[in-house]
């Protein structure tokens, strides 16, 4: 097997590496494993977190919500360790696509919110810190999450400028675009004010 030098190569190699590890579907593998049934067929029927709670059983939200988190922090990481900076930020997006659209479910995924966090506290932990405040102080405000992972995604590029990061700025957008494809029913149920707040029927 012929070794790979190409930075090219070596980008795209970690590309897919990325969206393998990102892919793994944490909520549905839990769910099951627990006992608790097929998360795809309750709530809204996604992947992430916040519809596994819907299943009654919290310990399984947070271990959903810390390994989706997880895999793009990790993706990051094993990347920029193995083949730099440039190698990290492809790897954290492509894990984000591969959450959202993982081949193993037809490319019917999560929303990404988790795995969104996750990656840029991997790629700067300040600018992961402020996208964790903005979305905690949205959620105070108003109890959606919907709009609490809105707000935090399209307001980590200013995050990112502002800490001097426009490589990462260029991530947060592409992320954030992504993260408002991912909600526009939400999106939707918010303009119409239908949007349901946590803890309130």
């Amino acid at each position: 097997m012929p070794e790979i030098t190409s930075p090219t190569s070596l980008l795209l190699l970690w590309a897919a590496l990325g969206y393998l590890l990102g892919s793994v579907p944490f909520g549905l593998l839990l769910t099951r494993a627990l006992g608790l049934g097929d998360v795809r067929s309750i709530g809204s029927g996604n992947i992430g977190a916040t519809n596994v709670l819907r299943t009654g059983s919290k310990g399984a939200a947070l271990g959903t919500l810390l390994l989706d988190g997880g895999k793009g922090a990790l993706a990051v990481l094993l990347a920029r360790a193995l083949a730099g900076e440039d190698a990290a930020m492809l790897a954290g997006f492509t894990a984000f696509l591969g959450h959202c659209f993982p081949v193993w479910l037809g490319f019917k995924g999560g929303k990404g919110v988790a795995t969104f966090l996750g990656t840029l506290l991997a790629v700067a932990w300040p600018l992961g810190l402020l996208a964790c405040a903005t979305w905690a102080a949205t959620f105070a405000a108003l109890r959606i999450s919907s709009a609490s992972a809105l707000v935090a995604a399209v307001l980590s590029p200013l995050w990112a400028v502002l800490l001097g990061r426009p490589d990462a700025a260029l991530l947060c957008l592409g992320l954030a675009a992504l993260i408002l494809i991912r909600h526009r029913a939400n999106i939707s149920r918010l303009l119409a004010g239908t949007e349901p707040r946590v803890g309130r029927r």
